[in-house]
């Protein structure tokens, strides 16, 4: 009693914040590499053998770890440059000084105190990289291969008390012994990488041999307002009668909360028990993100850590937490961290992370094939953030399941494990077996999520997070599956008035009769990508290196363009934002669709460079875009607006139905929806009151429509329809354009119009007239390069220069061309759709090097040619100007090239023509002629997305 009392007391003055007994072996350890321990080193650890600058030089022939799909490095001449070793860069990820895959040998002397006397003694390592084998004063302990928790390690027998000890880890990171595939996140060095070493706590602990907890499973209870408890107890007594097991709950950061105690008499190593909380049980989830605090005391050991209460279950095609259904908004963690190579086991490096997340709107991560630390987890908890951790592998690219291979049973082991080390958060809320399986992988994941079911119900599973070719898995409990994601835009003009419902009920791959009838979060939604931004190039001052983005900049500077780059940047990262609006907001307006996981919030500097991320790889904004306006259309309460088209004219009415997307913890009462339209200048042409009153927990509720007549639009202009809730606290807005109903069909009589330079077009420009060459799909030099609307996807060295090539273009606002009745971004906006989809480019390699176009598609990083969608030159003694836009045909419904026409028109008959550039008329006629370099992907073998579907 008195023992309880002295619990009490320290629980509620400190939470029970005991000191373990442990010694820190953080500090100086012994080096020796190779299949033998013979040191010769030393480096510190936590840490790798990257992080203390050991290992191989890096060279053209380093083994590394990962599927390299663009072998053209190996082989481009501009490449050569970067194959010598005084100057080894590589496009593809990047580049460390060092690497090592083998055996590393860490050896340290540490005392243990004579008050470690008949204590049970065990060798943590939180995070090892893969395999250790321990010895103790040189006798073997034992082994470990986990990737996801910690190694731990009964060391009582070998340690000598009271004595100087030696510890001796070998660490070996060769995948073969795990299986998991050469491109899981949790090795491979496409994510910086598979290093060598060891990081997070690493101790000696030490507690009561008689008697200790092995390992406690929290399952919370919250409606029947309890916590089951299996406590699993080890040690030498044979006597367990004369003991009692004490569970002390507080809820955390709550001084004034009740401290609920129970005891119970210890009946078996493995005690089950149910530990009610008798007063008003506060639940957990990312709007209330409570925690309760555990202490667990039997004789003279104790465990303490905090737990949640919530419940997750799915009901139809919707994920429930705590009786009420969620939408998830979230992105893939690729294990990305350039400084180390390895995830942070801190609490604030995750904390940042997560808090980033959630100012951008985002309630929800995926772990990519890894699991990450404790420290993740924690801080997930303290924020109130969704968290789907995964299996350790992609088995994949030479690894199959179901096929004889080790991973079938390390997954489930792994999986398991992952369970016993974070299951208690209550962030951990869905789990996945890993990354777009090959092999018999429905009929092995079905079972995985059947056994893992089995092992812990507290959370969801779903078989694997995967593709929309992969075939459909109907023994997950959820689906992350690709498919219903995307724009229709390179077939179909924008639009904001679509779904993917249809592709919800029947999703690719989909068999049953029945439509189904289980929750389905978008995979890997976005992928769009922006130009390099090389202002981050300082930023990499840890163990890898941008030199990626050197190679880049190097090739943008030999083609003539090195003073495009930021323009190139914002340009691309503003088309960037508005596909991962439009996308986004697309999803929202999908009803059952639970939710989305992009790829990703951040870049990804692996698999070619893949910069699909608003955000830089260490999460930093670049500049085009920012919370507030991610915000918009990212959040737990979203306007949205179903627009039929983006381009009108003034013979037309703007009819738009305006609904609302709420994922706030329930209804929201009282509500005054709002609209209006503006101009750039500010101008208000409309608005008003659209919605007052409710509006329920639901992906988007109807609230009215905006009507507005578009005759008094006189100028041409883009306008803006801003939609607001519950004053300006949340508001979304898209842009439209309005254009005159007709133009003037007339030419002026001194340009001469046609699509090539023939002799007509030459005998005028002899006479020192003016010519305009509409050469829409009439040019060759350029016509290898594919141009959509849309950009990039993930990028063109990944799959091997898969349309499209470019991302989006640069707009020179300042070109006198734009005061003829062409207003414009410097940016490829909505408008530009006519003008730009599946549109041929120039390439403008014969033209002078500090050359520009007014209009300049904006090539793949990988090749940076020179583009153009207009020149204008002096040539012979008159003047031309050529473009590749279509601005001839069906002009009476493309109602953009028509104003095109009439801008160009009336700027090669003003004074502003006046080209500063002169040229040979071959250089023209190259245009017409010539073919560009052939761009040669050598590699055979193409990612998982290029190859056949998948059983």
């Amino acid at each position: 009693m008195k023992r309880l009392l002295l619990l009490v007391i320290t629980f509620h003055i400190s939470l029970f914040s005991f000191a373990q007994e442990t010694v820190n072996l953080a500090g100086s350890w012994q080096l020796a590499i190779g299949d033998t321990a013979k040191y010769t080193d030393d480096v510190v650890l936590p840490g790798s053998m990257l992080t203390n600058g050991k290992g191989n030089p890096v060279t053209v022939n380093t083994p590394w770890t990962g599927s390299l799909y663009d072998s053209s490095y190996y082989y481009n001449p501009f490449m050569e440059q970067y194959r010598r070793q005084e100057n080894i860069k590589f496009p593809f990820f990047l580049t460390p000084e060092k690497h090592y895959v083998g055996k590393a040998w860490y050896r340290k002397s540490v005392y243990v105190p004579d008050s470690w006397k008949k204590k049970y003694v065990t060798l943590y390592l939180e995070r090892p990289h893969i395999e250790t084998t321990v010895y103790v004063n040189s006798q073997k302990v034992g082994s470990n291969n986990s990737l996801s928790a910690p190694h731990q390690f009964d060391v009582t027998p070998y340690i000598k008390i009271g004595e100087r000890n030696t510890i001796e880890i070998c660490v070996y990171n060769g995948i073969d012994g795990v299986g998991v595939g050469q491109d899981s996140h949790s090795v491979t060095d496409q994510t910086q990488g598979n290093w060598n070493g060891i990081v997070g706590k690493m101790e000696l602990r030490a507690q009561p041999a008689r008697l200790h907890i092995d390992h406690v499973t929290i399952r919370p209870k919250p409606y029947a307002r309890n916590v089951q408890l299996d406590v699993k107890l080890s040690g030498q007594s044979p006597n367990l009668q004369f003991y009692q097991m004490e569970v002390l709950i507080q809820q955390e950061n709550k001084d004034s909360a009740n401290v609920y105690v129970s005891n119970y008499d210890v009946y078996s190593n493995v005690m089950q028990v149910t530990v009610p909380i008798p007063e008003k049980v506060d639940l957990w989830d990312e709007f209330h993100p409570n925690l309760y605090r555990m202490a667990i005391s039997v004789g003279d050991d104790y465990y303490e850590t905090t737990f949640g209460m919530r419940e997750v279950s799915v009901e139809g095609r919707q994920i429930i937490l705590n009786r009420r259904p969620i939408f998830l908004r979230g992105t893939v963690e690729n294990c990305c961290f350039p400084e180390t190579g390895y995830p942070p086991t801190d609490e604030e490096s995750w904390l940042r992370i997560f808090r980033k997340c959630k100012e951008y709107g985002l309630n929800h991560m995926r772990f990519h094939s890894y699991c990450p630390p404790e420290a993740a987890f924690v801080a997930a908890d303290k924020l109130g953030f969704y968290l789907q951790p995964e299996g350790p592998s992609w088995p994949n690219h030479g690894v199959k399941l179901l096929s004889g291979q080790i991973i079938d049973q390390y997954l489930l082991l792994e999986s398991k494990r992952m369970i016993d080390a974070y299951g208690h958060h209550p962030s951990f809320i869905m789990m996945a077996a890993g990354n777009e399986p090959a092999g018999n992988w429905v009929e092995y994941c079905n079972n995985w999520v059947k056994e893992m079911k089995r092992y812990d119900p507290t959370r969801i599973y779903c078989g694997a997070s995967v593709g929309g070719g992969w075939a459909w898995d109907d023994g997950s409990e959820y689906h992350v599956k690709g498919g219903a994601r995307g724009l229709d835009w390179v077939n179909h003009a924008p639009s904001s008035d679509d779904d993917y419902y249809s592709q919800i009920l029947r999703p690719r791959n989909y068999k049953d009769t029945a439509d189904n009838n289980s929750p389905i979060i978008a995979h890997e939604q976005g992928q769009w990508c922006a130009f390099p931004d090389f202002k981050e190039i300082p930023q990499y001052t840890g163990a890898y290196k941008a030199k990626n983005f050197e190679i880049f900049r190097d090739l943008l500077a030999e083609n003539g363009m090195e003073l495009q780059a930021e323009k190139f940047l914002m340009a691309s990262g503003k088309l960037q934002t508005l596909c991962y609006k439009y996308e986004i907001e697309r999803n929202l307006r999908t009803s059952d669709y639970a939710g989305f996981q992009l790829l990703a919030l951040n870049d990804y500097s692996g698999q070619g460079t893949a910069l699909e991320g608003v955000l830089g790889v260490h999460w930093n904004e670049k500049g085009y875009t920012n919370a507030k306006e991610w915000h918009q259309f990212c959040s737990p309460i979203v306007p949205l607006a179903r627009f039929p088209k983006f381009v009108y004219t003034t013979a037309d009415s703007l009819v738009v139905p305006v609904e609302v997307y709420n994922a706030m913890y329930g209804d929201i009462r009282g509500v005054r929806v709002n609209y209006y339209i503006n101009s750039d200048s500010g101008k208000v042409y409309h608005g008003g009151l659209l919605y007052s009153g409710e509006i329920p927990l639901a992906k988007h509720t109807p609230v009215g429509l905006v009507r507005f007549p578009l005759d008094g639009v006189r100028t041409p202009q883009k306008l803006t329809l801003t939609v607001t809730v519950g004053g300006n606290l949340y508001k979304n807005s898209w842009n439209f354009w309005v254009y005159p109903d007709s133009v003037s069909s007339a030419s002026p009589s001194d340009i001469l119009i046609t699509d090539s330079l023939d002799a007509a077009a030459i005998a005028a420009l002899k006479q020192g007239g003016k010519v305009l060459l509409t050469s829409a799909g009439k040019v060759r030099l350029g016509s290898d390069v594919v141009q959509h609307y849309l950009p990039v996807f993930w990028n063109t060295s990944w799959f091997k220069m898969r349309p499209p090539h470019t991302t989006g273009a640069y707009i020179d606002q300042t070109h006198p061309l734009f005061k003829y009745g062409f207003p414009t971004d410097s940016w490829s906006n909505l408008n530009w759709w006519e003008l730009l989809n599946k549109a041929q480019v120039m390439n403008l390699q014969d033209f002078p090097k500090d050359y520009q176009s007014p209009i300049q598609p904006i090539d793949t990083w990988h090749v940076s040619r020179k583009l153009g969608m207009v020149v204008e030159a002096n040539v012979l003694k008159g003047k031309l100007l050529m473009t590749t836009m279509d601005i001839s045909s069906d002009l009476e419904h493309r109602v953009v090239a028509r104003q095109m026409r009439e801008a160009i028109l009336s700027y090669m008959d003003s004074s502003d023509f006046a080209p500063s550039l002169t040229l040979n008329p071959d250089i023209i006629q190259n245009l017409y002629t010539k073919e560009g370099p052939k761009v040669t992907m050598f590699t055979k073998d193409s990612p998982d997305e290029l190859k056949p579907k998948l059983k």
